[in-house]
């Protein structure tokens, strides 16, 4: 059931460009040149209830714009966007009883007050029963461990107990949809993994919709099955991970773990296939061969059979180019 839906939507700012010097300020006066910039431009999607949306794109292509306008904090200049039945920037209060948001580098916690008297407010504000709040509070405690610190101040808080916090407080009123823009920044790798590992169980538990924009792939990998990829301000790819990476993943890592570190040097890999992948590229570290290559050019059968016949090998490891390597050169070059 879809839950979202943007038709056509664009968003323009106007920016006013000024002469430098003293020269130019006063002309500004009498003349300025006016330049319109779309932050998004013509974008469409729908996102159905209960999925978990991966939004990426460099900085400034256009995914807070997006987000601002799905919360009601932004109008769009043309276009419709539809929230689970309402106009979010026109039924504002309306629509934030159906959302909850997470700012990795925003609080919507009170700084100087304890943790657990931050719950108690947001209680209030989104007009949670006593049972509800009990039942939830109770959950959280469950999954974030939150009594070791519910009565600390905010300001307190390490950064990866703030993250747990700022999860519980957006899914404190069981929102239908919730939006995390960087999640997990600043995170150690104990912390990011446990991030995740809650996201997946409240959208297991409440059918939440998740749209989540990150610079770390591995939260898009951990956590999504489909990728929009929004690039100055148009959406240039909306689909799941395997196809992208099926389409435009032109690479391919096979490792070798030699048996004898002496015969690393033996093998060249690289003069035997260069003429066939120039882009080929070898790295050699103590006993393993590194070999990245271009999966249409070349095939796996043909590099392992050569190292195969010419050294001892004790260990075989074959992997996909990562998601982040696709992604970087399809902001290159773009969509074929």
């Amino acid at each position: 059931m879809e839950i979202i839906r943007l038709e056509h939507v664009t968003k323009s700012y106007v920016i006013y460009e000024k002469k430098p010097g003293l020269l130019g300020i006063i002309k500004s006066f009498f003349k300025t040149k006016k330049i319109v910039k779309n932050a998004v431009e013509d974008i469409s999607f729908s996102v159905n209830e209960g999925e978990i949306i991966g939004y990426i794109g460099p900085n400034g292509a256009g995914k807070s714009t997006t987000i601002k306008m799905l919360t009601g904090i932004l109008t769009p200049t043309k276009g419709n966007i539809i929230v689970d039945g309402i106009v979010p920037y026109k039924q504002r209060t309306a629509n934030a009883q159906k959302i909850g948001v997470v700012f990795g580098q925003r609080s919507q916690l009170w700084w100087d007050l304890p943790l657990g008297e931050s719950f108690t407010v947001l209680k209030e504000i989104y007009r949670v029963s006593d049972a509800d709040f009990k039942e939830r509070m109770e959950y959280f405690n469950q999954i974030f461990g939150l009594k070791e610190f519910i009565k600390q101040p905010v300001r307190q808080l390490s950064l990866g107990q703030r993250m747990k916090a700022e999860l519980a407080a957006s899914f404190l009123h069981n929102p239908k949809i919730v939006y995390l823009d960087e999640p997990t920044i600043g995170l150690d790798v104990v912390a990011k993994e446990n991030i995740r590992k809650t996201i997946k169980e409240m959208n297991r538990k409440f059918n939440t919709t998740v749209i989540l924009t990150t610079h770390d792939l591995n939260d898009i990998e951990e956590l999504c099955n489909r990728i929009l990829l929004i690039d100055q301000g148009k959406i240039i790819y909306d689909g799941d991970i395997e196809h992208l990476r099926e389409t435009y993943g032109s690479k391919k890592i096979i490792s070798f773990t030699l048996k004898d570190s002496g015969d690393i040097d033996v093998i060249d890999v690289e003069k035997a296939f260069k003429p066939l992948d120039n882009d080929i590229f070898i790295e050699k570290d103590q006993k393993q061969i590194t070999v990245v290559f271009n999966k249409h050019k070349l095939a796996i059968k043909e590099i392992t059979s050569f190292v195969l016949n010419q050294v001892e090998v004790s260990d075989i490891d074959i992997s996909d180019d990562p998601l982040e390597n696709i992604i970087k050169e399809i902001y290159k070059k773009g969509i074929v």
